[in-house]
């Protein structure tokens, strides 16, 4: 008689069960600026010496110009009980806005030399993203040197404005929006001419005709019949009138209006015009 035969029962080989998947969301666009910000920024903490450099012309312009000016006879239409260095800190202040507005510039055109705008470019990322971060870094850095240009003023020129703290506040918030303001015209530039040469070419160029045509070291009154023709059209102008009114006092503040509309038009115009030149192929 022959025994039955169970077949066999095959077991199944035991694996460790498998962990579940994480899920990582796609970043947001504010996420994705503070941290590109915070790249910005910490470039510019190992590298100080851009924030020096940058320091150079305002602080070579306040303490040149106001020992050389102060001395002599206040034109007709200065303001009276107004000294130079009172009248000229608010156009130190402007002129180290559009310095930082120009490194912002060519910051981005560092950025497209490098490599690191290819890089970001792989990455699930708002192409706009990298530009808004870079004006805010520039943000930063103008604050950081109108900081520094003040305590200047404060402690070693005897700077005493006549306005009150919040003015004076208020006249340098205008002044670092302006710097923002500026900043977008001048990261359009570098996303279009994507070379450094250019760019420094440009700031002399736009930087230099813009400060002496303006109110910036003499009452647009006291200038010549042309140059205060030019005077009157130019922006700064309106920055500088108004950031001096605030901080000063003085007649002036209807300024402010005008200074800001400018800078909202400036920064869109140029926010449009970045993003059009930065999404264009790398070459």
């Amino acid at each position: 008689m022959t025994a039955a035969v169970t077949p066999a029962t095959t077991v199944e080989p035991v694996t460790a069960a498998a962990p579940p998947r994480q899920q990582w969301p796609d970043s947001s666009v504010f996420l994705q600026i503070r941290v590109l910000t915070a790249r910005s920024l910490r470039s510019m903490a190992t590298d100080p010496g851009v924030v020096l450099f940058g320091l150079l012309q305002p602080v070579i312009i306040l303490f040149v110009l106001t020992q050389v000016f102060s001395k002599m006879g206040a034109p007709p239409n200065f303001p009276a009980g107004i000294t130079y260095l009172d009248f000229i800190l608010s156009a130190v202040l402007v002129d180290n806005a559009v310095q930082s507005a120009v490194q912002s510039g060519v910051g981005l055109v560092d950025d497209l030399k490098n490599g690191v705008v290819a890089r970001l470019r792989s990455l699930p990322i708002m192409p706009s993203s990298l530009l808004i971060a870079r004006s805010f870094a520039n943000l930063v850095r103008s604050a950081v040197q109108a900081v520094v240009i003040l305590a200047l003023a404060f402690g070693v020129l005897g700077y005493a404005p006549s306005g009150g703290a919040a003015d004076v506040a208020a006249s340098v918030g205008l002044t670092l929006f302006m710097s923002w303001a500026l900043g977008w015209a001048f990261i359009a530039a570098g996303a279009w001419l994507r070379r450094a040469e250019p760019m420094q070419n440009l700031a002399v160029i736009a930087i230099l005709p813009l400060m002496f045509a303006s109110s910036a070291y003499m009452p647009v009154q006291d200038l010549p019949g042309w140059l205060a023709a030019v005077a009157g059209v130019n922006p700064l102008t309106y920055a500088i009138d108004a950031t001096r009114a605030l901080a000063l006092g003085i007649p002036g503040a209807d300024a402010i209006v005008p200074a800001l509309v400018i800078g909202v038009v400036i920064a869109a115009v140029g926010g449009v015009l970045a993003v059009l030149g930065f999404r264009r192929p790398l070459r």
